[in-house]
């Protein structure tokens, strides 16, 4: 293994000069895969209806195609899933990667095709490691193996054909790893693409536990239950006396802030690493370069051609659209994405903001559809998740999960924000956490602050903190556990919180 961990790290500091062209050359590497993508597509069923060999420049794209959302493209993510080929992208499509739909009721099911898994979620992994050995250049990663908690596929229920499937991302990529990339992960496969939860949750834990686990990858709300079902068994105090070699945790899907403290607990040590990638069903977009800051390289050569959107824009058909080169630091922009697999302009959902220009360096945001402006107060995900890993650090709590709505004005009572809290390790005193949560919502967001200013607008937040597994228990009641399943942290509507009052209630 120390062999294979010297070859793979000589390789993976090879990778790294291709890294450093793309960030020394940006607004390149982008007009490259625009002009690759649309003559590629040009004769696609989609291509031929806008025109596509027509279009000549970045304006020429933005005036042809509109921008759109899922319901837009679905009628022909639709046809493929039917069988027919050459509607988006003309090599054959037979993967779709199954959303968790955080942002609408039903499932979104994504294409994948061979080039998107290859040069953009394979390629997005291997420079994951790539970055990592760049910042750690003595590691022993590639000396151990892996954890990887994966999703499950199942047969593409609109296509009798055995090849296609569908399934979460993390799944698809699992299943089609190449030889030498299963030779350094774990569990094994059968068990790492099992459909239910709470029986891969267990046999995971069982046979990961006694394997030299160097790395661990995953979304930190799941992960949290893998490593304390591990200590259980183990009957031992903490991560590192089962896996002493660990050195790196890559997590994604949700802020890392929240759950910082709880990972600490778990694994006690300051020379444990974190790392935060941004990926998703539509591809591989963001890695951290550098494991003393807190924001991602914007990964620019993965065939995806990006545009930036201003959010007071996000309900036109044809927005303007920022280029690479528009873009400010600071500002909030919905994501827009052509990919590889034959989505166009499409609108992903996430909010990011540039951190830096050279080389381009993002944070994501939040959510188009995860906000609270019931008030006119723009809470975005990101206000949200800064304060209250603030005020649990202020109170020495711990939190686990988490979400937030408006409580609308009734009765001539002012209105505010109500959170559900599940706490690890509960603030003696929640109305202190629930000021200092405010305090610091006030301090990152202006708008929020002047509703609050003398209470005119809204009142203090109303803070519920919940038993242990209350969040576990609706996953599961709404079945989405595990996975890439994600807990919705904030609404503009009392969908959730309605949800989850209910249940506790009725409990």
């Amino acid at each position: 293994m120390e062999i294979l961990n010297s070859i793979i790290t000589f390789f993976m500091k090879r990778r790294f000069s291709q890294i450093e062209f793309f960030m020394e050359n940006p607004h390149d590497a982008q007009q490259y895969w625009l002009t690759y993508l649309v003559n590629t597509a040009d004769d696609t069923v989609f291509g031929r209806k806008h025109d596509f060999k027509s279009i000549r420049t970045a304006q020429d794209f933005k005036e042809q195609i509109p921008v759109s959302s899922y319901e837009q493209l679905h009628p022909y993510i639709e046809r493929c899933m039917k069988g027919e080929q050459n509607v988006l992208w003309p090599s054959d499509i037979k993967m779709f990667s199954k959303s968790s739909g955080t942002t609408n009721a039903r499932s979104k099911y994504i294409p994948v095709s061979d080039e998107s898994l290859e040069e953009c979620h394979y390629k997005g992994g291997k420079d994951m490691m790539c970055l990592y050995v760049n910042n750690r250049p003595e590691t022993n990663l590639f000396s151990g193996k892996g954890l990887s908690i994966g999703g499950s596929y199942t047969s593409n229920h609109m296509n009798p054909d055995p090849e296609s499937y569908c399934g979460d991302v993390s799944a698809l990529i699992i299943k089609n790893l190449p030889f030498w990339a299963q030779i350094i992960r774990t569990p094994e496969v059968k068990i790492a693409l099992m459909d239910k939860w709470e029986e891969k949750l267990e046999m995971m834990a069982r046979s990961t536990m006694n394997e030299n686990v160097t790395s661990f990858h995953g979304v930190p709300t799941w992960s949290i239950f893998l490593l304390k079902r591990i200590l259980e068994i183990s009957g031992k105090n903490n991560i590192l006396e089962v896996w002493p070699n660990l050195e790196v945790f890559v997590h994604g899907g949700v802020a890392f802030g929240p759950y910082r403290d709880l990972f600490k607990s778990l694994i006690p040590t300051g020379n444990m690493n974190y790392m935060e990638v941004y990926n998703a069903s539509e591809g591989f977009f963001g890695i951290q370069n550098e494991l003393d800051q807190d924001d991602m390289l914007l990964m620019l050569d993965y065939g995806i051609y990006y545009e930036f959107l201003p959010l007071d824009q996000i309900d036109m058909e044809f927005p303007n659209t920022l280029s690479l080169d528009q873009v400010e630091l600071n500002v909030p922009y919905a994501l827009v994405i052509s990919t590889n697999a034959g989505l166009w302009r499409y609108l992903i959902g996430d909010t990011i903001k540039f951190t830096s220009l050279n080389p381009y360096k993002i944070k994501i945001a939040g959510r188009t559809k995860h906000f609270i402006n019931a008030f006119g107060e723009e809470l975005m995900v990101e206000n949200a998740e800064v304060a209250i890993a603030y005020a649990a650090n202020k109170t020495g709590s711990v939190i686990l999960n988490f979400t937030a709505g408006p409580k609308f004005i009734e009765n001539n009572k002012r209105g505010s924000h109500e959170w559900i809290i599940e706490f690890e390790k509960a603030p003696e005193n929640l109305d202190t956490f629930t000021e200092i949560l405010d305090g610091k919502i006030r301090e990152v967001n202006s708008d929020y602050d002047a509703k609050r200013a003398g209470n005119i607008a809204l009142d203090l937040p109303l803070v519920h903190s919940v038993e242990r597994n209350t969040f576990y228990k609706w996953m599961e009641m709404r079945g989405k556990l595990g996975g890439q399943n994600k807990v919705p942290r904030l609404a503009n509507d009392r969908e959730y919180l309605d949800s989850l009052l209910k249940m506790i209630n009725e409990k």
